[in-house]
């Protein structure tokens, strides 16, 4: 099955499973997909993630984190689409509720948070916001 916007794909899939309290979730794996992944463990929105291969193709495996039962993510939005692509520059990325959130941003300088590209003074196109 093709799937015509990826980083929307794994958005669902991990609001999905948080909406049920799925402990994991597989998502098809691809190197934009990894470094989301890999910055949302470092942000603290979920638990870990593995690499694997099943059936001839790499899946990242992704541990969801809950506290009390209830999940640590909130809320996952998609803003640059496929269709409409949303760049930003360093001063006007915008600010998640008020920094409690966070947005990513793919830069020249590989995929960073709102404040990480903030601070190195780069713009680039804000993928999706996190809360």
């Amino acid at each position: 099955m093709t799937v015509s916007d990826p980083i929307a794909d794994l958005l669902t899939r991990i609001r999905n499973a948080n909406m049920v309290n799925h402990a994991t979730v597989e998502i098809p794996s691809s190197k934009l997909k990894v470094e989301l992944v890999k910055l949302l463990k470092e942000e603290g929105f979920i638990s870990d993630y593995k690499l694997q291969d099943k059936n001839n193709f790499k899946v990242i495996n992704v541990e969801l984190k809950y506290i009390d039962n209830k999940p640590v993510i909130k809320g996952l939005q998609r803003v640059s689409t496929p269709g409409l692509r949303q760049y930003s520059k360093a001063k006007n990325l915008p600010r998640v509720f008020g920094g409690l959130g966070v947005a990513v941003v793919s830069t020249s300088k590989g995929l960073m948070t709102d404040k990480a590209a903030r601070k190195d003074n780069i713009g680039g196109e804000v993928l999706c916001y996190i809360w």
